[in-house]
């Protein structure tokens, strides 16, 4: 981890250590994780999350087709005609 500093309003560090105690958490946890849901939102996904992703929904979908996965390329074409 990389060490940084920051400033808060005395109400925003207030309200951190409150929450932290309440959770039971670190007021660097509860930033960090403030940190990844604005990472998150804001579209920037790492080369590791994009390859979870993919993992995790290879094989959920049915094509209905059970020849897929040999006949891809024509299965492409078809489609593309269209």
């Amino acid at each position: 981890m990389i060490r940084t500093q920051i400033q808060l309003t005395e109400e925003q560090a207030a309200q951190l250590k409150r929450l932290a105690a309440k959770k039971g958490a670190s007021v660097a946890e509860l930033i960090r994780n403030g940190v990844e849901v604005l990472l998150r939102s804001t579209g920037t996904v790492s080369p590791e999350e994009r390859r979870q992703r993919a993992i995790a929904v290879a094989g959920r979908f049915h094509s209905g087709r059970s020849n897929l996965s040999i006949k891809h390329d024509n299965h492409l074409t078809e489609v593309y005609k269209k």
